[in-house]
């Protein structure tokens, strides 16, 4: 049996969440069990649905996109103390990247129907988690973009636009 007690702490200490009200880290402790996966295994893959949000505790995750004919690009690596997935925030709730373990990772996963059900319910918990979410999802979109400049832009020296 998970403790959410010390998930609820758990939470209030990871910077995500850093200075969330006591009442608010509750209720999302409520959601928060403990998960573990192992170096290579999957976190989530693109077009799957996105059941949960997480917290990372240890280790790393590779954010990756696929292109035609290439291996993955990773838009991101995501370490200890930082969240991976925001697809759980947009209808459908389908993943927009895959999340592949770099190493031994260790993480609190947050119960998507459970928070979006409570999101619901409590507009101040709402608001925060939506207001912690926001420049996260700026920041990987911006991430994917420069990486898809990267691979799909001018080659160097071609000069100006196209």
């Amino acid at each position: 049996m998970v403790r959410t007690e010390g998930l609820g702490r758990v939470i209030d200490e990871h910077p995500f969440f850093q200075g969330i009200d006591g009442k608010l880290r509750a209720v999302l402790a409520g959601c928060a069990t403990n998960q573990r996966v192992e170096a290579g295994d999957y976190l989530f893959r693109q077009g799957a649905p996105a059941e949960h949000f997480y917290l990372l505790r240890r280790g790393k995750i590779a954010i990756e996109i696929h292109a035609p004919a290439r291996p993955p690009i990773i838009v991101e690596t995501v370490v200890e103390d930082d969240i991976v997935g925001w697809s759980w925030l947009v209808p459908p709730y389908r993943w927009a990247f895959d999340a592949r373990a770099m190493e031994l990772t260790r993480l609190i996963a947050l119960d998507a129907v459970c928070l979006r059900r409570k999101m619901e319910e409590d507009a101040e918990l709402g608001f925060e988690v939506m207001r912690r979410f926001v420049p996260v999802i700026a920041h990987r979109l911006d991430s994917t973009r420069l990486q898809v400049l990267d691979l799909y832009g001018p080659p160097p020296g071609a000069g100006g636009r196209a």
